[in-house]
């Protein structure tokens, strides 16, 4: 305030205005050209705390502060600073500057009934000295407190008593770092002398940075004056009003004041607390040094520079990442470990543990209530209060605490679970053990654990049997539509690809057209009982029947397989698989638990009308076995906790589908900012990767393992698709087709020189050159078939180099012909060469 009004005198009177203690903030504020503050602005320093929080893992803090300009002004820029680094403050403790020993420690009191024992300090030396003698009284500088100065009282340390000093042992201070150089210390001793010599009676004064702001600052003016070049300075002066209440409305204004302030504005150079230069009136900020009070003064931890944050070492700046990157440290109470920054308060108050009243699914929570008498605690047991139990029990430090029903005098429920869990940011409750979701709204206003449950939202249906609706052509179903024609046409073509290869060398494929093709089909067709009766003799045939009969084979056994698990087998399938289809059909109802958050995201999708709640797994199994159309559900939407639970005493009727939507599973409740939330969590992921969750899951949910053996499996009950047996059917069509080339080419190649008429006619005809027909007589060999416009031989004998035989033969077949036609175009030789019935026999015929 005296500041304020000083810069307003010198804005008045155009003189520049120097100071070297004022250090709030709010003069910022005012502007003034001709105001230049010669020390450093207490929100500079904020960055450096927030980093020691930080550094020490600390999340909560409470500043407690003079209750004036001087420490208001600081206040945001340090909650800010805390917010960065993820830091609370649940608490502002102001004190007056006025105030008694008896208001101090009335205000030490309600910080011990606290949980955060972190307390950061920025008040003057007179009032800091008998707050911290007040606090060592109440016991409030022992083990597990933590205090932190700012430069207000760090800065004076060396002026400070040391019955005082001796209060603060083990705190922290953050003071503007002053280098020790070669002037500093010749000045320190020069002004020592001349002080004892002016003050005798004092000994052992020490100068603070205070003091070297103010001999920087006195000797900045005195380079701006003689930069400026002028000995005098000219005052205009006002003419007052008679009625004048104050000299004040005399003050001249200055001639000289104006360039005088901008040559201390453009000055620069190496002070005796560092560097001297101003940025728009502001000393420049510095490099802070972090101490620790310890025996009768303060060393130095390390240091906070604005590039590299906190260091060790000014001259080596560490790589070292280890956290914090400071020195060793001796906390209150003479302890090295590192506080953790909060306590169970010290007034014997326990954590108040909020739990729901439930009326199903007490595996979870279940509250007895004991109306023998008010005095007598309610029983509280289950799966999440087991769990409560382990995770506070693997704290590496002891809470007391007592759980607390939410619920009325009559002992019901209290409300919903968004109830609940809002009483915990309301203050009624310190925690909740509860089977309570992790939700995005909820966690807006409280704190989650790390879950210790699964997650999400699923959906318990009722299981059908298909296999018991009666269907005369259940027989097709074993194999879809698609491989049903791919195996008709397969056996098509095998019967063509045989007949084909067969037909000239084997009488069973041959005869009358209509014959012909009853015998391919049959034959291709009877390889599916395996009772075909034709041979086949062409080796190319054997090969492609081989190959077919394995193809068949897989095809019976697995069609045999699949018709046999359709008739005997149980087959069940879910009512439902997608909530979609539910919600599509209006007639179908739904079913959630009475007060879970499942009942309000299903008024997303369904009418409110389609929405049936039940209170315990009990009156889910009715409303399910009823169904829709006698005023039960369809389905049952809940959290898998809960379905999982459920389907292990109803295992064998339903079936869990899902999640159909995702959430983060159940995990416990504590206020924004609680410091136990991280500790919890870890103790969570402590036991839930050993045997214990195993064991509590095992002793409130039984042996989910057996139950799940004795359900039966839902099955999708597809046929069997082409998808399966391409490969197979490609085998045998290659197979097929490779014999049909090699025969039709070998066929073509003797035949080359012949028309497409002939090729088809001698096609029609016996290959009398195959092995099954050399046992026949020679007679035999010769056969008049309805295609052939003579009778010919099997063009194989044919050859030039046979071509003697063929005469011998033709003249044993006139023999027992009498006649015989050789066609040229068939036999393809010279006229000379065409064997002739002997003279005799021409004449009898």
């Amino acid at each position: 305030m005296q500041t304020n009004f000083v810069i307003d005198l010198g804005e008045k009177a155009r003189v520049p205005i120097i100071s070297f203690s004022a250090t709030s903030p709010s003069l910022t504020s005012l502007p003034s050209t001709y105001f230049f503050r010669a020390t450093q602005i207490d929100s500079s320093q904020v960055k450096a705390i927030g980093a020691i929080i930080k550094a020490f893992g600390w999340r909560e803090a409470v500043p407690i502060y003079i209750d004036n300009e001087y420490g208001n002004g600081v206040l945001p820029y340090l909650i800010d600073a805390l917010q960065i680094v993820e830091a609370r403050v649940p608490y502002r403790s102001a004190i007056s500057g006025s105030a008694t020993d008896d208001q101090i420690e009335k205000e030490l009191f309600k910080l011990m009934t606290m949980q955060t024992r972190v307390f950061i300090v920025h008040m003057p030396g007179p009032l800091g000295s008998r707050l911290f003698a007040k606090a060592q009284k109440l016991g409030m500088m022992n083990e597990g407190y933590v205090w932190i100065m700012t430069d207000g009282l760090s800065n004076i340390l060396s002026s400070i008593n040391a019955s005082v000093i001796s209060s603060m042992q083990g705190a922290l201070g953050v003071r503007t770092y002053v280098p020790k150089t070669k002037e500093i210390v010749t000045f320190r001793d020069r002004w020592k002398k001349q002080f004892h010599q002016q003050n005798p009676t004092i000994i052992d004064v020490e100068l603070d940075v205070f003091a070297l702001w103010a001999y920087d600052a006195a000797y900045a003016l005195a380079m701006a004056v003689e930069e400026l070049g002028t000995s005098s300075f000219v005052f205009q002066t006002t003419i007052s009003s008679t009625n004048s209440s104050s000299d004040l409305e005399t003050l001249g204004v200055s001639q000289n004041g104006y360039q005088l302030s901008r040559s201390l504005a453009k000055t620069k150079f190496r002070g005796l607390a560092g560097n001297f230069s101003f940025d728009n009136g502001q000393l420049q900020s510095s490099i802070f040094e972090i101490l620790n009070v310890i025996g009768a003064g303060a060393r130095a931890i390390g240091f906070w520079t604005p590039e590299n944050g906190l260091v060790r070492n000014l001259i080596i700046n560490l790589t070292n990442t280890s956290v914090p990157n400071l020195g060793f440290v001796i906390w209150p109470g003479e302890h090295g470990s590192i506080p953790k920054g909060w306590e169970i308060p010290t007034n014997g108050k326990k954590l108040r543990v909020g739990v729901p009243v439930k009326y199903g699914f007490t595996e979870f929570v279940k509250v007895v209530d004991d109306n023998s008498t008010n005095t007598t605690p309610d029983v509280i047991t289950g799966f999440c209060i087991d769990v409560f139990n382990a995770a506070m029990e693997g704290l590496p430090y002891a809470v007391t605490y007592e759980f607390i029903p939410f619920a009325y005098l009559n002992g019901s429920s209290a409300g919903t679970y968004d109830d609940l869990v809002y009483q915990v940011f309301l203050g009624d409750y310190d925690a909740l053990a509860a089977d309570s979701t992790i939700r995005a709204n909820r966690s807006l206003y409280v704190d989650f654990t790390l879950p210790y449950t699964e997650s999400g939202v699923v959906m318990v249906v009722p299981m059908k049997d298909k296999n018991r609706i009666k269907n005369a052509w259940i027989f097709l179903k074993p194999l879809t539509w698609d491989l049903w024609l791919a195996s008709f046409f397969s056996f098509v073509f095998i019967g063509f690809v045989v007949w084909l290869l067969e037909h000239r060398v084997n009488e069973d494929f041959r005869g009358p057209p209509s014959h012909q093709v009853g015998t391919g089909l049959w034959f291709s067709f009877s390889t599916m009982v395996f009772a075909q009766r034709e041979r086949v003799v062409s080796n190319l045939s054997r090969f492609v029947v081989i190959v077919w009969v394995f193809v068949v084979l897989i095809l019976t056994q697995s069609y045999t397989a699949s018709l046999t698990s359709l008739l005997t087998v149980q087959k069940l399938e879910p009512t439902y698989t997608n909530i979609s289809h539910l919600i599509s059909n209006t007639k179908e109802y739904v079913g959630c638990l009475d007060g879970s958050f499942v009942c309000d995201l299903l008024q997303q999708g369904f009418h409110a009308s389609n929405i049936r709640k039940y209170k315990s797994a009990q009156e889910c199994n009715q409303l399910l076995i009823n169904g829709s159309q006698n005023g039960g559900i369809a389905a049952a939407i809940d959290e898998t906790p809960n379905m999982k639970l459920f389907l292990a005493n109803y295992c064998s009727n339903y079936t869990m589908i899902g999640p159909i939507i995702k959430t983060d599973g159940f995990a416990f409740v504590f206020p924004k900012g609680s410091p136990l939330v991280p500790d919890v969590s870890r103790s969570i992921l402590q036991f839930t990767e050993g045997d214990l969750m195993k064991e509590l899951e095992r002793k409130w949910f039984g042996n989910e393992t057996a139950c799940s053996v004795s359900n039966p499996m839902v099955s999708d009950s597809s046929s069997l698709s082409l998808d399966r047996f391409w490969g197979l059917f490609l085998i045998a069509g290659v197979t097929s087709l490779l014999a049909l080339i090699i025969f039709v080419a070998s066929f073509i190649w003797s035949y080359q020189h012949k028309g497409i008429r002939v090729m088809l006619e001698v096609f029609d005809c016996k290959d009398l050159s195959s092995h099954t027909f050399k046992k026949k007589s020679l007679g035999d060999q010769f056969e008049r078939s309805p295609s052939c416009s003579s009778y010919s031989i099997s063009p194989s004998n044919f050859s030039h180099s046979n071509r003697t035989d063929i005469t011998e033969m033709g003249e044993q077949a006139i023999l027992h012909a009498g006649q015989v036609e050789f066609p040229a175009s068939v036999l393809d030789l010279p006229n000379s060469k065409i064997p002739t019935a002997p003279q005799s026999i021409q004449e009898n015929n």
